[in-house]
């Protein structure tokens, strides 16, 4: 799955995206829980399954729940996140209370420092100020590259998790090589936009046209509560500036396009492909000085930024340092920035009336700074072995399920298979938490500073990754804290991870029917084990390589069966004017089809034969009752414009294309969702 469009760096809310690297939701407050068992209690009003099946199944549901006011969507497994932050905060305060060392201490005097919102008030920006004056003593652009470089760090995830967002001028990444397993590299990515994307600063329709006026208007404000005058004119500036950047960023589909991504550079290519910068400068003020090769993600936009350091003033770049890092740290500054930032990233943005409660943007900030001390304290109190058993007895059958689909495909070539088996058979699952916790020795927390705490754990994270340079890659290393509901596929390392959060209802119930689950959690599974297999996990082979190991005629026959289901979703009217993307969804939306077809076929499997009409409208209701959402406009086609996800309803009709399903309740030709035998998405 992938997680949902991030507005600031290193944002690890508890989440779910279930992607090609992650899921697909948001937490909050627990409200109503999705229906945990196979058969809906129906609304008066429900609508024909074969018209609708997403409000066939949550009718109930949907009439009932309301979206809470601190939030752009609500869904079950927002609810579930929810239920999950409410039992952490109190295992953190309980904790407190005893007097920890070591990581439980860091984790419980992080929390403190942010929940103390008197001494935030009284420190004002002083823990900030020492940041701000490095920036105002920038006298050339010399010492602007040394700066660009200095604010560096590790806040992208391209793969696993879909997020190419970051304030800084690059994100950076630190996995193994596209076309070397063996060892860590650095990628180099787009970055420097203070809004989502570049369509926020160049498409030309009225909404984009009205929130570019407002993120001006709050540029402005930021920069006024930091003290610096003249707040309008730079604000200015740094729009200016930011379209500019924007300009030579490459798309969202781009960003998909993990090819386009396959581009080694040395020191020299970037002095010979990007002129304009210092780059033995930049990396040496980064901590890289002695890296010889880097992954450049984004071409284009190392080169166009490269190009703006050496003719854009240096004033406009003074102001866009300033800028970005009051708005990056804003949230663990006084309320006013606080109230600034939410009153455009939640009202303006995303349509969210009201600012959620602090101690969910206390956790929020926990899961960003110490997120593996979080989750192994998380696990020792809340995951029970048996739930894990169950769950790794789930994930063996659904394995074995892909095995059998891979092997029955007659239109694929015996090589082919063969790797495809083997991919299958080398994947590494991780359920519950990782095999090795990360430790956060040497970071300094303190009860009182809530703003330093911030910076030191993200340098301290930064420090951390550029320490895996030259070490061994470790192929079980997990990308996400076991307290997200969340789960994943990590392709270039072949495995997959479902943290202990996500185990728990409406996903995992251990006193459900294995029915439910399997359409639940099991579709999950699927999802993720799928991903090794869609449009961009059957570009990498068993050992993580970027390699074709399919033959022509099987990579033909993939893509046409790829290109019917973007054209399935490209239909789709999610708005009067706006329609879903299915290119950009088009791996998520491969996954959901193949995912749900290999759940199906492991419960027949586990039941013993083919399931009856009873238990597979469980399967199915199990399915689209975890998948139970609501968004408020803005929101919604935020998702629509930057989310590799297809919204939660569309992801529901992925049932259409599954012969099963009309069989299980009877659909009929005429009903909306009908699709005739042949026009039936068919891929794995």
């Amino acid at each position: 799955m992938h997680a949902t469009t991030r507005v600031t760096p290193l944002k690890l809310a508890l989440t779910l995206a279930f992607c090609g690297a992650t899921m697909g939701l948001a937490p909050a407050i627990a409200q109503q829980a999705a229906p945990a068992q196979a058969a809906p209690v129906q609304a008066a009003a429900a609508p024909l399954p074969g018209d609708d099946f997403f409000g066939y199944v949550n009718a109930d549901w949907l009439a009932k729940t309301e979206i809470p006011a601190d939030k752009g969507s609500w869904g079950a497994g927002s609810a579930l996140g929810d239920e999950t932050n409410a039992r952490i905060v109190k295992l953190i305060e309980e904790t407190a209370a005893r007097n920890p060392a070591g990581d439980a201490r860091r984790v419980t005097d992080f929390y403190r420092a942010f929940m103390d919102e008197a001494a935030i008030e009284a420190a004002g920006t002083a823990s900030l100020m020492p940041e701000l004056k490095k920036i105002d003593a920038i006298k050339d652009k010399e010492a602007l590259v040394h700066a660009l470089g200095a604010s560096l760090r590790a806040d992208v995830d391209p793969l696993n998790a879909t997020n190419f967002y970051t304030e800084n001028i690059f994100g950076m990444w630190f996995a193994q090589g596209l076309n070397d397993p063996h060892h860590y590299v650095p990628y180099i990515l787009q970055g420097g936009l203070g809004m989502p994307d570049r369509a926020f600063y160049l498409d030309d329709t009225p909404r984009m046209g009205q929130l570019r006026t407002a993120y001006q208007a709050h540029i402005a404000a930021m920069m006024k509560l930091a003290g610096y005058s003249e707040p309008e004119t730079r604000a200015a500036r740094v729009f200016e500036l930011e379209k500019k950047i924007a300009q030579s960023h490459g798309s969202r589909e781009d960003s998909a396009d993990i090819q386009k991504a396959n581009n080694l550079w040395t020191m020299k290519d970037f002095s010979a492909k990007a002129p304009g910068m210092d780059w033995k400068a930049f990396f040496r003020a980064a901590g890289l000085g002695k890296q010889g090769k880097f992954m450049v993600y984004h071409p284009s936009a190392i080169t166009g930024a490269a190009a703006l350091v050496n003719e854009m003033p240096l004033q406009a770049w003074k102001d866009f340092l300033a800028f970005h890092t009051v708005n990056h740290f804003g949230n663990s500054l006084p309320k006013a920035f606080v109230d600034q930032r939410f009153e455009f990233y939640g009202r303006t943005m995303n349509g969210t009336p009201q600012l959620s409660p602090r101690w969910k943007r206390g956790l929020s900030a926990v899961n960003n700074a110490v997120p593996d001390a979080a989750g192994k304290m998380y696990v020792e109190r809340y995951f029970p072995a048996e739930a894990k058993t169950r769950l790794q007895a789930m994930v063996t059958n659904i394995v074995a399920a892909f095995h059998k689909r891979v092997e029955k495909l007659d239109w694929m070539a015996p090589a082919t298979k063969k790797e495809a088996q083997e991919k299958l058979r080398t994947l590494y699952v991780g359920v519950g938490y990782p095999d090795k916790w990360t430790s956060y020795e040497g970071l300094e927390i303190k009860p009182n500073d809530a703003m330093g705490n911030m910076l030191r754990a993200e340098k301290f994270h930064y420090r951390q990754q550029l320490a895996k340079l030259g070490k061994k890659v470790d192929p079980t290393e997990w990308c996400m804290p076991p307290h997200v509901v969340n789960a994943v596929n990590m392709p270039m390392q072949n495995a997959l991870n479902f943290p202990a959060a996500i185990l728990q209802p409406p996903f995992f119930d251990m006193k459900a029917s294995d029915a439910h689950n399997y359409g639940a959690i099991g579709s999950v599974i699927g999802h993720e084990i799928s991903h090794s297999f869609d449009d961009q996990g059957a570009q990498f082979d068993s050992k993580g390589r970027l390699r074709d190991w399919w033959t022509k005629e099987d990579g033909e026959h993939f893509k046409k069966g790829a290109a019917a289901l973007v054209a399935q979703y490209d239909a789709y009217q999610a708005f009067p004017d706006l329609k879903l993307n299915g290119t950009l969804t088009l791996s998520e939306n491969l996954a959901d089809l193949a995912g749900l077809a290999a759940a199906l076929d492991a419960f027949n499997a586990a039941s013993g034969g083919k399931a009856s009409p009873e238990q597979e409208r469980a399967f199915f209701a199990g399915f689209a009752s975890s998948w139970a959402n609501k968004s408020r406009d803005a929101s919604l086609r935020n998702q629509i414009a930057t989310d590799g996800h297809s919204p939660a309803k569309w992801r529901t009709y992925t049932v259409r294309n599954l012969d099963d399903w009309y069989k299980a309740y009877d659909v009929k030709p005429g009903q909306k969702l009908y699709l005739a035998p042949e026009q039936r998405v068919r891929v794995w």
